[in-house]
């Protein structure tokens, strides 16, 4: 912005700053963050609808942009058609071809059994079956003549892999099969070829199990079988070497089992058992025998008829020869010869017990015998049976091949017979409950699901690029931002005036929102030292064209208003901004070389209060004259003469004049435009201003536009006037609250 001004007089046009509102800002002490830098900024649902509202057209640009290229491209593709065919599968019974017992079905988990026949109805195998039963590869687009068969129907193949998908239904056993293609005929058959061609491959792959069991076993039979015959030879060649001979007896477990003996030792059990039969006998006889010489009134004796006979007579003798000796003498002849009649029948007495006790000596002579005769022969058949042992250690191991080879020959046959009944039998696995119809309407593209999509892509690629954009803008463009991003507190806001409309008619107008905005930061001014309005100001800016000299004359002119005497020093001694009404060039530049006295250089103005002292002639050396130290002489003797003294110093980046003339001064304000500054240079001049010992009293916010910085509220105070009614914000709050505990 150019800020040249016409004759100080009558206050000269500038250039004007646009429209807006203001923000009052009270109080005015630097806002100094720990750690020397600005406070992080949040986010918080007032600056993302800030940003929202900063940036509201690209969103909707975007938004419309995307809905369009939604319904666009709805409208340009090619419809598609879906047919669906719905399949059961059934629990599958595979065949184990070395199974060992009853033939029973491999069992296998409801939902990898499911998965496993989806994997297969996707197949390329599958795929390349359907292609050629459809004769794909001799229709468009996939027929050409200058491609081979082969390649053709791999091609085909490749699109049905692409256009076909399976989905098992939750809960279920039954699998959909959906195809996508642009016509819909030509969906309906592939859906339904694939189904057909999936049972044919099912039955296919069982009777290819079967027959392949089959086989196996036929060569494991042949395998088992000669080896089986190679040990029998080897078993039956080493007994007759050997001289083994065996025996099929009964296993005695119950079940019919039968197995080989040999014969020493089916001999050694008889005659074992023969043994003990002669060792219990001769044990009996030998008691008998004991007792018969210790005790002639034994079992044999008195069981014996002849022995008993005679008892009875003697007993009877006995009783008749007690009966008489009663009556006669025992030397009475009848008496003597019933003695003699005992005497006869115990002499018989004697002579058959004898002859018992003999015999039995007899039979215990016999049965001793016949004992020591078994066990002599026991023993020579255990000698026998131990040779035999040693001998049929390699027997036995001949024997277990034999029995082994068998029960595995006659397993694989039972097995083989099995299979052979088992193989031809069974159901399919795989039945079709629905068939593919042709479908009548097409599922894309969808028109109202494609625009929900674009307007929810819309406001994801618009709200994302207003954020990337506000987060890549680092330039100044709200009193947050003096506050967060430079560390100073904010004066005042001035709006942004329309295109043509001049600044010094609404400085000239005390109600204008830039007269308003101006009091503002002269009443913050007021509140920033214990004595009101500073007594000296520097007015400076990050760089040219911001709204510095016009900040410098509405700041003057507010002053004067109050009837303080104020002094406006054009210290932009490069490019001065004001000018005397007599023209004359005397100024500061005169000053500061020595030549002329303050009183003579200060001019006055339409206003009592107000007096100019300008630049002057443009030196060729302005740093050197301002480090001269001359012009802190005459801004001495200037706050002497007057009650407020305002610099309008040159921009601080680039230059060495600011700095300078900031250090005289007692408070410095800094100048930026909205929206142009970007924090970097901004913050850079700030720091050269701090570096050379000045005290910044805050920042003016110029050109500021509430809607093009995404505020939603006006800043502008007009008292009784509903135009430039005052409406405050959450966030103008939060910064007075900031200033005033500043």
């Amino acid at each position: 912005m150019n800020d040249q001004a016409g004759s100080f007089a009558s206050p000269g046009p500038m250039v004007p700053f646009g429209s807006g509102g203001a923000l009052v800002g009270t109080g005015l002490r630097e806002v100094v963050f720990a750690g020397g830098g600005p406070a992080p900024k949040r986010l918080t649902p007032s600056e993302i609808w800030r940003v929202v509202l900063k940036w509201w057209w690209l969103i909707g640009a975007i938004v419309c942009g995307c809905v369009i290229a939604a319904f666009a491209l709805s409208l340009l593709t090619e419809p598609e058609y879906r047919a669906r065919t719905t399949l059961e599968i059934n629990r599958e019974g595979g065949v184990q071809p070395v199974q060992m017992g009853e033939l029973n079905p491999l069992q296998m988990q409801d939902r990898d059994f499911i998965n496993t026949q989806a994997g297969l109805l996707r197949s390329r195998a599958l795929a390349e079956r359907v292609a050629r039963g459809l004769n794909l590869g001799n229709t468009p687009p996939f027929a050409s003549a200058s491609t081979d068969r082969a390649a053709r129907d791999s091609l085909a193949a490749s699109f049905l892999e692409g256009s076909v998908a399976v989905e098992p239904v939750r809960d279920s056993r039954l699998l959909e099969l959906t195809v996508e293609s642009t016509d819909p005929g030509l969906a309906a058959r592939i859906a339904n070829s694939y189904a057909e061609n999936f049972i044919r491959a099912n039955l296919e792959r069982r009777f290819e199990a079967t027959s392949y069991a089959r086989n196996f076993l036929e060569q494991r039979l042949g395998t088992v079988k000669s080896r089986l015959e190679q040990s029998e030879r080897q078993l039956v060649a080493y007994a007759q070497a050997q001289g083994i001979v065996t025996l099929n007896v009964d296993s005695g477990n119950g079940e019919g089992g039968r197995s080989e003996q040999p014969i020493d030792a089916n001999s050694l059990i008889a005659l074992n058992q023969a043994l003990q039969e002669a060792r219990a006998e001769r044990i009996s006889a030998e008691q008998r025998y004991r007792q018969a010489q210790g005790n002639r009134s034994t079992t044999e004796v008195l069981g014996n008829p002849t022995v008993q006979s005679l008892t009875t007579q003697r007993a009877e003798l006995q009783a008749q020869y007690q009966e008489k000796l009663g009556i006669f003498q025992p030397d009475y002849p009848v008496m003597v010869q019933l003695k003699s009649r005992i005497e006869s029948l115990d002499a018989a007495l004697a002579t058959v017990t004898g002859n018992v006790s003999s015999s039995l000596r007899s039979e215990f002579a016999a049965a001793r015998a016949k004992e020591n005769e078994l066990d002599s022969q026991v023993n020579a058949l255990k000698s026998s049976l131990l040779n035999l042992r040693a001998r049929s250690i390699q027997y036995t191991i001949l024997q277990r091949e034999v029995d082994t080879n068998r029960s595995l020959y006659d397993a694989l046959l039972q097995r083989y017979k099995e299979v052979g009944v088992a193989g031809g039998v069974g159901t399919n696995a795989v039945s079709v409950v629905d068939r593919a119809q042709v479908p009548v309407a097409p599922f894309k593209p969808n028109l109202p699901f494609n625009v929900v999509l674009g307007l929810l892509a819309g406001l994801v690629l618009g709200f994302g690029s207003a954020f990337a954009l506000e987060w890549m803008d680092d330039t100044i463009k709200t009193p947050e931002d003096l506050t967060n991003k430079l560390g100073i507190a904010p004066l005042g806001i001035i709006p942004a005036l329309p295109k043509g409309t001049a600044v010094e008619n609404d400085l000239g107008d005390a109600r204008s929102q830039v007269s308003e905005s101006y009091q503002s930061v002269r009443t913050a001014l007021q509140f920033s030292t214990d004595h009101g309005v500073p007594k000296s100001l520097f007015v400076t800016s990050t760089r040219a064209a911001e709204g510095k000299s016009s900040s410098v004359l509405a700041i003057a002119q507010s002053i004067s208003r109050l009837g303080s005497t104020v002094l406006l020093i054009d210290a932009d001694l490069r490019k001065p901004t004001f000018r005397g009404t007599s023209g004359d060039s005397a100024g500061l530049s005169n000053l500061l070389s020595g030549s002329d006295d303050l009183e003579k250089c200060i001019h006055p103005t339409d206003r009592d209060s107000l007096f100019l002292l300008p630049a002057g002639k443009i030196p060729p050396n302005p740093a050197e004259l301002l480090a001269g130290g001359r012009f802190e002489l005459i801004l001495q003797r200037a706050t002497q003469m007057f009650d407020h003294v305002i610099v309008d110093g040159p921009p601080v980046l680039g230059l060495a004049d600011a700095p300078l003339l900031a250090s005289h001064c007692e408070g410095t304000i800094m100048v930026i435009e909205a929206g142009k500054i970007r924090r970097v240079a901004a913050l850079s001049a700030v720091e050269r201003i701090r570096a050379g010992g000045a005290r910044i009293m805050g920042g003016i916010l110029t050109k500021f536009s509430a809607t093009q910085s995404g505020y939603g509220y006006g800043y502008g105070y007009g008292y009784g006037d509903d135009k430039y009614s005052y409406r405050l914000g959450e966030e103008p709050k939060r910064q007075i609250e900031l200033l005033k505990r500043a």
